[in-house]
């Protein structure tokens, strides 16, 4: 964020707790519940303080002191996917999957009365694939309109 690191949050109530730490003792025999107001706000802004600030500790730890960093392209031609299960998915395998599915699409819109802006939408979803979540999620919008092609016949 800048100079404070996100812990602005912690540094303004650690500001607020010590102010009231520091005037607890000059009002202290001022009024009987001031000093009741006192012993109840200063554990409690001690605590709003511990509590900002173990908090930012977990956010950073698990974020890992990454502020916004940039994002790599993925248009590289020596790019490759690695999925869970430890396969790779080279950029040709990618283009392959690409062309079957436009292939498929375009089969799909004689069959069924897309709107063109669907259409045109699932096009530009075909050519910025580039991991398999994104192929098996266009696969299964595919298949349901195909199955939403079959009810109409």
């Amino acid at each position: 964020m800048g100079y404070l690191g996100n812990h602005l949050a912690t540094i303004s109530t650690g500001v607020f707790a010590a102010v009231l730490t520091g005037l607890w003792p000059y009002f202290v025999d001022f009024a009987p519940i001031l000093n009741f107001v006192f012993i109840m706000a200063v554990p409690i802004t001690w605590f709003l303080v511990f509590t900002c600030w173990i908090s930012q500790k977990s956010t950073d730890y698990m974020h890992k002191h990454a502020h916004h960093g940039e994002k790599k392209s993925l248009s590289s031609t020596q790019t490759i996917q690695t999925t869970t299960t430890g396969t790779q998915v080279s950029l040709s395998e990618i283009k392959q999957v690409q062309t079957e599915l436009s292939s498929e699409l375009n089969n799909l819109k004689e069959t069924v009365k897309l709107k063109d802006s669907e259409i045109e939408r699932l096009n530009q979803e075909i050519s910025n694939l580039q991991t398999l979540v994104q192929i098996e999620s266009l696969k299964t919008e595919l298949a349901n309109l195909k199955m939403l092609a079959s009810k109409k016949k």
